[in-house]
């Protein structure tokens, strides 16, 4: 009975071996049709084809990576106006990837893209001009584009955006509206975001000082912070034992129902 168990059991492996083999081939195959379709697409000059393409080069998807490959396509989608393509072009541009790193050029693709109204471009050219990365550091000018991609909801830009203000740069120094773009930033569960409303609420900046907001926050950014972590903890000693269980509640009732913070 146990040899025949046994091999039962071996069979069985091999049958089992025999068919990841089999759906592994069929998965191949069927890859690289889908391949073959968008190559011949893109060929044809179709754009969503030849940035679908140059994303696929990018990050090796269904095809060796080959960044030479991916910028060759991702250029001719973005000259047909794809703000997708322009603002991935630019960002290879802005890395070194499959080009010399040339932040003049990333501006360039940036700017086509942010002129569409891409969010994501918006943002990386506000950085740009924030760090001043092949055009003069301007800080009204980040302002006007972490602006345009905050109003659409990016969390990392309304984060910039809050801090333009904190620190007063490009604009005059208003706490209040820097509280507002933390705020958004944060509730999005963007972790510097909220350790710069925890920090806001701990030294009284356009808010009343507040330690448990303060520790709010920081118990929410920890997650992804270990100095937002080490500062709730010592905020953690100035809340009465009380206070301190409602605020711990709020941090668990918020985590389920939010994004998580990153």
């Amino acid at each position: 009975m146990k040899i025949r168990n046994s091999l039962t059991v071996i069979v069985l492996c091999f049958i089992a071996f025999f068919s990841l083999l089999s759906y592994a081939a069929e998965t191949t195959k069927s890859t690289e049709l889908r391949v073959s379709k968008k190559i011949q697409q893109a060929e044809q000059g179709d754009a969503k084809a030849q940035f679908d393409l140059g994303i696929m080069y990018s990050e090796g998807l269904g095809v060796l990576q080959n960044y030479v490959e991916a910028v060759k396509w991702l250029r001719k989608a973005a000259e047909q106006g794809n703000s997708f393509a322009q603002c991935r072009l630019g960002f290879m541009y802005g890395n070194g990837q499959g080009v010399p790193q040339d932040y003049v050029e990333a501006v360039k693709w940036y700017r086509k893209a942010a002129e569409q109204g891409d969010v994501e471009a918006q943002f990386s050219i506000g950085l740009i001009y924030a760090k001043g990365q092949g055009v003069s550091q301007n800080y009204k000018e980040a302002l006007k584009w972490f602006r345009k991609s905050a109003e659409q909801g990016a969390a990392e830009a309304q984060c910039n955006l809050g801090v333009m203000y904190k620190q007063g740069k490009g604009v005059p120094q208003d706490y209040k509206e820097a509280l507002k773009w933390f705020r958004k930033s944060a509730e999005q569960g963007n972790a510097l975001a909220q350790g710069y409303l925890g920090l806001m609420y701990e030294q009284g900046q356009g808010v009343p000082q507040n330690y448990a907001e303060v520790y709010f926050w920081l118990s929410l950014a920890a997650a992804s912070d270990e100095k937002a972590s080490a500062f709730r903890d010592s905020i953690s000693k100035k809340l009465s034992p009380d206070l301190l269980a409602t605020t711990q509640k709020r941090v668990s009732e918020w985590k389920p129902i939010h994004p998580a913070s990153k």
